[in-house]
């Protein structure tokens, strides 16, 4: 059997904790940002864990695991 091929946009954009939770950054912090308030700011700043549904998909997408 080969080996299956992790996404590559996936290696950059997550990780997965030891618990098996998946990290990832928060998204609307690019650019625009002077049309959001500081406190909406401050609470995206980081990395929030992905809900259950899609960290599903995305344990899909690396067989086995991140590093």
């Amino acid at each position: 059997m080969p080996k299956l091929k992790t996404k590559s946009g996936v290696k950059k954009r997550f990780k997965i904790t030891a618990t098996g939770k998946v990290m990832c950054g928060v998204a609307g912090k690019r650019h625009r940002l002077m049309s959001h308030n500081s406190k909406y700011i401050r609470n995206n700043r980081g990395t929030d864990v992905l809900a259950d549904a899609d960290a599903t998909r995305v344990k899909l997408w690396t067989p086995y695991g991140l590093k």
